[in-house]
């Protein structure tokens, strides 16, 4: 093995054969004699040790690993049975209402918000901070849950304010403008209660609307006129008796 040398007098650095260790030689560069150190005198540079190391020197430490996206086989479930149940409410309500009752759509706003809400969290939060777990996760994903279910209260709230005496009155610029709001509000609200970031939170909302928005076709809500199967009856035969009796 070649031996790495350092002339003393220029500092310039070069490698000679083993076999001239010990031996007085001229630096190929200044001529100046020097002395081939043996191969035990070779400084060898070597990266620092780090880390605990058990009585045989071997490291007990583990590499830390990227968490990855996994679901628990209980949320699993829980999403599995909460489809079934969702799909197979929207078709009852499709069969057996000319048009659901308000309440109907209003219990399915709220029941669904909290189950996705979560699951999205899931999905969505980045895997390379820790996740929220416990109490701390059921009380932050039921602000979020709360947030996102206002989302269609104000859908309904601004149809009734500029107007309209049902959903399906509400055209198509108006319907437009209805969804930027509550998409606004749903994201900010995932912002503040998961923390997530901008992206991050947009999507968690996006599911939660696309699953409540899909299921509304299914179930025949009319909730505006581009969506509207002609049926004139409103969505909401109370808030039309109120209107009737100003």
């Amino acid at each position: 093995m070649p031996i790495s040398v350092t002339c003393p007098g220029c500092l310039s650095r070069f490698t000679v054969s083993d076999k001239y260790a010990g031996k007085t030689g001229p630096c190929p560069k200044c001529k100046k004699d020097l002395v081939v150190p043996d191969k035990n005198q070779e400084v060898v540079i070597r990266a620092p040790d780090v880390g605990v190391k058990d009585s045989k020197g071997v490291s007990v430490l583990k590499p830390l690993k990227r968490a990855e996206f996994k679901l628990s086989s209980q949320e699993i479930i829980v999403a599995a049975v909460l489809g079934v149940v969702s799909l197979s409410m929207a078709i009852f309500a499709r069969v057996g209402f000319p048009e659901p009752p308000w309440y109907l759509s209003a219990l399915g706003v709220l029941a669904l918000a909290f189950p996705l809400a979560w699951v999205g969290y899931s999905f969505f939060h980045d895997d390379e901070l820790e996740e929220y777990s416990g109490k701390e996760r059921s009380t932050r994903v039921g602000v979020c849950a709360l947030i996102f279910s206002v989302t269609w209260g104000l859908y309904w709230f601004l149809a009734y304010y500029m107007g309209n005496k049902t959903l399906a009155d509400v055209d198509s610029v108006q319907f437009v403008v209805f969804l930027v709001i509550m998409f606004v509000v749903g994201t900010l609200g995932s912002l503040a209660a998961m923390e997530l970031d901008f992206g991050q939170a947009l999507l968690h909302f996006s599911m939660y609307f696309a699953v409540t928005f899909l299921l509304a076709m299914i179930a025949g809500v009319q909730i505006s006129e581009p969506m509207s199967s002609g049926n004139e009856k409103s969505a909401y035969p109370a808030v039309n008796q109120q209107l009737k009796t100003k």
